[in-house]
């Protein structure tokens, strides 16, 4: 049967943790390099269809697609693991060493690669700085700005904004995860992990990998952003209110489901893959 019941899923949810926590740095890197640049190839795509006049919610449609690739590919992301790695450790499936590591090195690969696909991005937008950035390149300078220096106009309100807009974020993209865990088919998966990703880009929330390429991106391609401005009024905020909204929103409830079941042990499959992780604990 395609449907794997709550239970299960809540389960899957903390082996998938312990599973992860496990990994080799360089799988870390690699795995978190590719999904900060699908996000970065996702962005693109969104801000495209805006540019050509599309309503908004075309492109929070679209977007989904590369967190869909990263859920079937068994990648990382920092957000979502911002919910799965702290509640294996509180499960007691994963060491707080291991965990921040973890977490660490994926937020590193995760920036590689958003950087990496901007940088190309804005190559590729102002023909390597001989034209202004215009259609999809212009939106992104504008909002680039405005995830950073928007929230400098408000002082303290602005550093607190983003953190509630990135808890929200993350309440959305981990129920992301959890909803890829509700079937064992590619395309059940797909379908389900698409709903709350689409929701929190529509309502522009703010996903501190997704900001990995836009800020960068914007920079390079003329928006008046420095470093600092970057870091201190969005990259820090983000990944901190990201991290509350995973863990509080999704993984103390998921822990919750879980109840008082025996501890799973944790196969050589579920620490090659996240999609295998799933696959395995829900049938254990």
């Amino acid at each position: 049967m395609d449907y794997v019941r709550p239970s299960e899923v809540a389960e899957s949810f903390v082996a998938a943790g312990a599973a992860k926590a496990q990994l080799k740095i360089w799988d870390l890197l690699q795995r978190g390099f590719l999904s900060g640049a699908l996000l970065g190839f996702a962005t693109t795509v969104a801000f495209s269809a805006n540019a050509q006049g599309l309503p908004p919610i075309v492109g929070a449609v679209l977007f989904p697609a590369g967190f869909a690739m990263i859920v079937v590919l068994g990648l990382e992301l920092v957000t979502g693991s911002f919910a799965l790695l702290p509640s294996a450790w509180v499960a007691k499936q994963a060491g707080l060493s291991r965990v921040v590591a973890n977490l660490l090195w994926v937020f590193l690969g995760n920036l590689i690669g958003g950087c990496l696909y901007a940088g190309l991005y804005a190559g590729v937008m102002t023909q390597f700085h001989h034209v202004p950035a215009t259609g999809a390149g212009a939106l992104i300078v504008a909002v680039a700005q405005a995830k950073t220096l928007g929230y400098e106009k408000l002082g303290a309100a602005g550093i607190w904004l983003a953190i509630i807009k990135a808890a929200l974020c993350n309440w959305m993209v981990c129920m992301g995860v959890v909803m890829g865990m509700t079937s064992r088919s590619t395309l059940g998966k797909i379908a389900a992990c698409w709903l709350p990703i689409f929701i929190f880009f529509a309502l522009g929330y703010e996903h501190s990998v997704v900001n990995m390429f836009v800020i960068p991106a914007g920079i390079w391609m003329g928006a008046p952003v420095s470093l600092s401005d970057w870091w201190l009024w969005n990259q820090l905020p983000v990944t901190l209110g990201n991290l509350i909204g995973g863990f509080l929103f999704v993984g103390v409830p998921m822990l919750s489901m879980r109840g008082n079941s025996q501890p799973q042990r944790v196969s050589e499959s579920q620490i090659m893959s996240f999609p295998d992780a799933e696959a395995n604990a829900a049938e254990a």
